[in-house]
């Protein structure tokens, strides 16, 4: 009996010149094109903040500018990630930012003209909130009518009864507790260390709770044979990512603290980032905006999932509009304009796909703060609200058009 011997060919030279450097980089590079989608924007905005960093001359990275960052771009934020479950459903909500003015109202009128207690008064703001998505969301799942239409006479509807609410005049101001909505931050505790004590210590919680998701998740597409990032480029991200929550972190508490908002911020974002990653509901929203009629042979049910997507947005305009509220002191008739369309581009900048289907919590998050970064780094270098509204709208079209193009690579 023979046996063939064949002479194994040597191993290929690994790119970028033969060295170990040029392997790295090679990897690094194919690492990013296959995630380009999901760190595409994420680079964005690092490359953001370093830019109008250098072009304020520090002023963007200043304790008291991040701290106000926060505070300015939270309720778009919250906006943000109930528009990114509508768009990956394959639906949009224009009402959102007439509603939010409308709960705001509400809540003004219920705090300040008849003395009701702010808890009683958040509590019902944020039903009326979940009724008004309850009924668009029927009107659109289990009557046909498109989702275009609804919000477009919600986004009437909410606005002019904002108006007869406040008589065409500004209401407030609101009562302490709800003030801190918006504007409060956790409290001091412990030594006098010249940082605030609570903030570093979720600091320290966040990173830890970070490497600990980052490294089981990576474990478990391991297990189930999926790609994952290469170990090096995989050690870079999380070292960049504890960079940057140390970064803020440390920011943050050289002021005040942090915002009692970004502790509602982070829930919601830990809430919904699971619930669209582990949980079935999230599984459905997605089946039913990437392919519908697979999603009804496979037994979703699709109208009952649109439904509380609206639902669920509905709730989330109300408590935005107490947060922009609370933050104001007072209810405006003019409130809310332009919302909707600062959360839609948040989640069209985050990945969302036009196609629905397609996007991540976390994903709204980052265009909602690309979009806080530009505003806040234009208004810092004194730049004239026409051209903000200009650089904005290339900055959504260059990100339409980047997940056209991305769509195209990869169906070719």
């Amino acid at each position: 009996m023979s046996t063939d011997v064949t002479a194994k060919s040597p191993a290929p030279a690994p790119p970028g010149g033969g060295t170990e450097a040029g392997g790295l980089l090679g990897v690094m590079l194919a690492g990013l094109r296959r995630n380009m989608r999901q760190y595409g924007m994420l680079i964005a905005l690092g490359l953001i903040v370093v830019l109008f960093a250098i072009w304020t001359d520090g002023d963007l990275l200043l304790p008291r500018n991040v701290s106000n960052l926060v505070l300015q771009n939270s309720y778009i934020l919250i906006l943000a990630i109930g528009m990114m479950l509508v768009i990956i459903a394959g639906h949009i909500d224009l009402s959102v930012g007439s509603l939010t003015a409308f709960t705001g109202a509400f809540a003004a009128v219920l705090t300040v003209q008849h003395g009701v207690s702010w808890p009683v008064a958040l509590v019902l703001c944020l039903l009326v909130g979940a009724a008004a998505g309850a009924v668009q969301g029927y009107l659109i799942a289990y009557l046909g009518i498109p989702s275009f239409i609804v919000t477009l006479a919600g986004m009437l509807l909410f606005r002019g009864l904002t108006e007869i609410l406040l008589k065409g005049q500004t209401l407030g101001p609101f009562p302490e507790g709800l003030q801190k909505l918006g504007n409060g931050f956790l409290p001091e505790v412990g030594p006098n260390t010249n940082y605030h004590n609570l903030t570093l210590l979720l600091g320290l919680v966040l990173i830890a709770a970070v490497v600990w998701q980052e490294v089981r998740d990576r474990r478990r597409q391991q297990e189930f044979s999926l790609d994952v990032l290469p170990a090096r480029l995989f050690l870079l991200k999380l070292t960049a990512l504890v960079a940057a929550i140390l970064v803020v972190t440390l920011l943050l508490a050289s002021y005040k603290g942090t915002p009692i908002v970004l502790i509602v911020l982070g829930a919601l974002v830990v809430g919904y980032g699971y619930v669209m990653r582990n949980a079935i509901f999230g599984r459905h929203i997605y089946a039913i905006g990437g392919n519908l009629p697979a999603a009804k042979l496979s037994g979703v049910k699709d109208k009952k999932v649109t439904f509380y997507v609206f639902l669920n947005m509905g709730v989330l305009a109300a408590l935005a509009g107490l947060v922009v509220a609370a933050r104001l002191n007072a209810a405006s008739p003019k409130a809310g304009v332009n919302f909707e369309l600062e959360a839609i581009a948040s989640s069209f900048i985050g990945g969302a796909s036009m196609s629905g289907g397609v996007g991540t919590v976390l994903g709204a998050i980052i265009g909602g703060l690309v979009l806080g970064v530009l505003n806040n780094g234009m208004n810092l270098l004194s730049v004239g609200t026409d051209w903000q509204q200009v650089i904005k709208g290339l900055a959504l079209l260059v990100a339409v058009g980047f997940d056209v193009w991305n769509k195209r690579k990869s169906g070719s």
